[in-house]
């Protein structure tokens, strides 16, 4: 076999491939058997018919064409790895001469991974948000507690704010009541915005036994988007009783003995969640930057494929699951068709190019993924995901997802060097001295590289 490799430009490629006929042998050989055991000839016995009788009365072209359909792949291959070539996705393969005994030649055009120049990363400076936890912040905490541990007592009294209430509800739209448009017993907290528009201000001021009606949009059901006319009757009223913030509620709420303790470790926990904002900032900071350094070229067909994938999952997962379509949530969020389109494509080069860069980065560093680091990120994905690490870690492997989490983690520790070169400073002009969290910049990463709600398939296409 002969191959040449013409650079079309900077992400495709086309392969010119010349095989000679006796290197076809193994692949004619399987052809005749195969339609050996598909074809039924009279006189001879199934799979036992001489290829010349096949050829006579199914055609030599019938053989050929199922030769060449089974040898192109092997060939394809060779001369991939002969080129050394990274490939993306599929070829489109066009075979430009077959002369029976003696040559095939075809030619494979195939988008690759675009060689890429590492910037020097070492003056990327960023700014982040001060590690700063103020009292109120601590007192909303605290107080949030509290209302974990509310109590409701009824009373016989109106119904008012922060009160829950018992209801039934009733739905008509063009004065027919709805089939899903009845219920009963619902407990309702005044205030919370949790029900119908409208539905506050209707219950408010009603005892046990009132009733009230009123029009609102309805959010679901057979009739969503619809305008109804909803009678709403309150059959119980109860009042929320907090309990109150001193030390004997410390012990019920927590392991403190104390008050204060309580809140000393609200405010430690509160540290925590911004050490964790502060460095998830930091890093989307630092690799924005570093995107802005380098140049990536972006094959057409992956940006194309990458594209569709992303507006595939989010109509059919994401939306799916809250009951929208496209049209719908572009209604809710106020962006038109084109709108959508522009950042979809936009998130989805940027998820590429980052992907292609620390993958460039993982080879110029020589970082490896070991099976510590593979299996904390297991963990934390499974957590995620919530499934069992076993549940999780068995969905990957029937999925052969393995190298994809072994990709993330080592674009995580390459993402992890570009930040601890990187010079972070809050917004008091105070250096930020970040934990080295591999896995948390994996996470970053993957942000930044997935389609949304189909990760895995996103991920093979890059690196198939």
């Amino acid at each position: 076999m002969k191959s040449a490799v013409e650079t079309l430009n900077p992400t495709r490629v086309r392969l010119s491939i010349e095989v000679p006929f006796e290197e076809l042998k193994d692949s004619l050989d399987a052809a005749y058997k195969k339609i050996n055991q598909q074809v039924t000839v009279k006189g001879f016995r199934k799979g036992k018919i001489p290829a010349r009788v096949i050829d006579q009365r199914f055609g030599r072209g019938a053989v050929l064409e199922e030769a060449v359909n089974d040898a192109l792949p092997k060939f394809y291959t060779e001369a991939v790895n002969e080129g050394e070539l990274n490939v993306l996705g599929q070829p489109e393969v066009d075979i430009t001469e077959l002369k029976d005994g003696e040559l095939l030649a075809f030619t494979a055009e195939v988008d690759v991974r675009p060689e890429i120049e590492i910037p020097d990363y070492s003056g990327i400076e960023v700014t982040v948000d001060a590690l700063e936890v103020t009292d109120e912040e601590v007192e909303k905490a605290v107080e949030q507690l509290r209302e974990r541990f509310a109590s409701t007592n009824p009373v016989e009294r109106a119904a008012a704010e922060g009160d829950v209430v018992t209801i039934d509800l009733e739905a008509k739209v063009d004065g027919e009541v709805l089939e899903d448009g009845v219920a009963a017993g619902v407990s309702y907290t005044i205030g919370s915005g949790e029900l119908l528009d409208g539905i506050d201000e209707a219950v408010t001021g009603l005892e046990a036994g009132g009733e009230a009606t009123f029009t609102s949009q309805l959010k679901g059901g057979s009739a969503e988007g619809k305008d109804a006319e909803v009678t709403v009757k309150v059959t119980a009223v109860a009042a929320r009783e907090l309990p109150e913030l001193d030390d004997d509620f410390a012990q019920m709420a927590s392991e403190f003995d104390t008050l204060e303790e309580l809140k000393a470790d609200s405010r430690k926990r509160l540290e925590t969640t911004k050490q964790y904002d502060q460095a998830t900032q930091a890093q989307e900071r630092v690799l924005e930057e570093l995107l802005k350094l380098a140049e990536v070229p972006i094959p057409e067909k992956l940006l194309a494929d990458e594209v569709q994938t992303r507006k595939h999952n989010l109509e059919h997962h994401q939306l799916g699951q809250m009951g929208l379509d496209l049209e719908k949530y572009l209604e809710i969020q106020g962006k038109t068709l084109e709108e959508f389109e522009n950042e979809t494509s936009e998130q989805a080069v940027k998820g590429i190019k980052t992907q292609f860069i620390l993958d460039e980065l993982v080879n110029k560093e020589k970082l490896n993924v070991n099976q510590e680091e593979l299996t904390e990120h297991l963990m934390r994905r499974a957590a995620s995901s919530g499934m069992s690490p076993d549940q999780f870690a068995q969905a990957v492997v029937e999925g052969g997802q393995v190298p994809m989490l072994v990709g993330e983690v080592a674009r995580g520790k390459a993402l992890a060097v570009v930040v601890e070169a990187a010079k972070v400073v809050d917004t008091n002009g105070e250096i930020v001295n970040l934990e080295d969290d591999e896995d948390e910049a994996a996470e970053t990463a993957e942000a930044a590289t997935e389609a949304k709600a189909d990760d895995a398939k996103a991920e093979e296409k890059n690196e198939a």
